[in-house]
């Protein structure tokens, strides 16, 4: 994983706190790194994911008079904010101003990414303040970023004025930003809208390409048309296009959704034919589908298939959350889960703990879901906006909806933007409480934040509205 440098050059500490080298063929001729070694290995270490190490290296650098360049201080901030360290993430950002550099725009670029990954859509503002102040133009993947930050938290009109600012300054729209808009039709009840995009880059003579279809599959998948979703997946097949993870999870996760489990189960096996592995989310459904079925033996069947082709370290994620499952009465609490994918070398990052906290959501299984934020936090990731919704869906499945409100009180206070999926599962919580009064309120601030509410929202409104009129409230 790392490069031939680093391969060549193992690093050990002296008593005089210097940093030195011994190389294979000769340990006993150390010599100090040069600057230029030290910003290769920071790099190799941020690609390879030992961020510690690098974080080591940048002090040992430091205290040594020297510091590492642009390149490697955009590596460092990109795998902090990666695995959620955002405030350490931040720090090295300021360390870089008070040491008189530069910051160029794709290191803006990087840090509106982890600023927007965690919700703070307010501290993203005020960087791109920052860049107009300091005559930094955004460039392409500046649009690109707050595209796609806009649509996943359902804000319709900033998404909208984004995509309008583009085309004023003649900046091209990608094919990822098409997918984005197909993305957006279909989260708003409009997937006919959505697929007639795909014509409309036909006659611009722009090339369907992975993004794309991707999109389209995923908007007939959610609608239940899988017929027409095949039948993309055929032509982008035909036409050269390979098949990528979040192609193979859409299809898994609508077959799943339809009740269609074999043809789920045999896109899962042909995905891994093809050297691929599922996202844990659409395992998790997998895992749900054959737990209400009663087929364990299918499931282990799957994780000694997975583990003869290689996946030991994903298999490692499956097999917890299937223990969390119940199956073999492992891993009950989330510290044992959390040890047991350690003993495994899986890196721990926010990704992970989330999954491992929807695992538990899932189920209601509150206490542990906390448990899991409780050791995310011990290790220095920050709860980011996806860990924060699992927390709302995990109290109202359990029926707990004044803690549900609690975590969302504490986003606002935090400076954290809800999105439309924070709303949407408030809505869902107080309805299971029974709380059909607040739904109303919880919608209302939903479009006063800016967040454009989904078909489910609508429906949600509409159901507690119904009840609310039988009980003489109005609107």
């Amino acid at each position: 994983m790392r490069n031939k440098v680093v391969k060549e050059v193992s690093l050990r500490a002296v008593a005089n706190k210097r940093l030195i080298t011994e190389c294979p063929n000769g340990p006993e001729n150390g010599k100090e790194l040069s600057g230029e070694l030290y910003n290769q290995i920071i790099c190799a270490c941020c690609r390879a994911g030992d961020i510690d190490r690098a974080m080591a290296l940048l002090s040992q650098m430091e205290a040594l008079g020297f510091h590492p360049n642009l390149i490697s201080y955009t590596r460092l901030i990109e795998a902090l904010g990666n695995i959620g360290r955002t405030s350490e993430a931040e720090a090295v950002f300021q360390e870089i101003v008070c040491y008189g550099f530069k910051p160029r725009v794709k290191m803006y670029n990087v840090l509106l990414r982890i600023f927007l990954k965690k919700g703070l859509l307010g501290v993203a503002v005020k960087v791109l303040d920052k860049m107009d102040n300091l005559g930094i133009e955004r460039n392409q993947e500046t649009y690109e970023v707050l595209v796609a930050y806009y649509v996943n938290a359902g804000r319709l009109e900033d998404t909208w004025a984004i995509i309008n600012e583009m085309k004023r300054r003649r900046f091209q729209l990608s094919s990822f930003v098409y997918s984005k808009v197909i993305s957006l039709y279909r989260d708003n009840g409009m997937w006919k809208k959505a697929v007639g995009i795909m014509e409309e880059i036909r006659e611009m003579g722009m090339s369907l390409d992975k993004q794309i279809c991707n999109s389209i599959i995923d908007t007939f998948g959610k609608y239940g048309e899988l017929d027409e979703a095949l039948e993309v997946f055929e032509k982008m097949q035909q036409e050269g296009v390979r098949p990528d993870i979040t192609t193979w999870n859409s299809l898994i996760r609508w077959h799943c959704k339809a009740g269609d489990l074999p043809k789920a189960l045999e896109f899962f096996t042909e995905m891994q034919e093809q050297g691929l592995y599922p996202d844990p989310k659409v395992f998790l459904r997998i895992i749900s589908c054959l737990g209400e079925q009663g087929k364990w033996d299918v499931m282990k069947k799957i994780f000694e298939t997975m583990k003869y082709r290689g996946h030991k370290k994903s298999g490692a994620i499956y097999a917890v959350l299937v223990d969390i499952y119940g199956q073999y009465g492992r891993f009950q609490e989330a510290e044992q889960c959390i040890s047991a994918l350690k003993s495994e070398g899986v890196q721990l990052s926010a990704s992970v703990f989330c999954i491992l906290a929807n695992a538990y959501a899932q189920q209601g299984l509150c206490e542990q879901t906390l448990k899991v934020l409780e050791v995310m936090e011990a290790e220095g990731i920050e709860p980011n906006m996806i860990m924060l919704n699992v927390l709302i869906n995990a109290f109202g499945v359990a029926g707990r909806h004044m803690e549900a409100l609690s975590i969302y009180d504490y986003m606002r206070e935090s400076g954290i933007n809800p999105d439309v999926i924070t709303y949407s599962t408030l809505m869902k919580a107080c309805i299971r409480a029974r709380k059909f009064d607040e739904v109303p309120e919880i919608y209302k601030e939903m479009e006063y934040a800016g967040c454009t509410p989904d078909r489910k929202a609508r429906e949600m409104l509409q159901a507690a509205l119904m009840v609310l009129e039988q009980r003489h409230y109005t609107y």
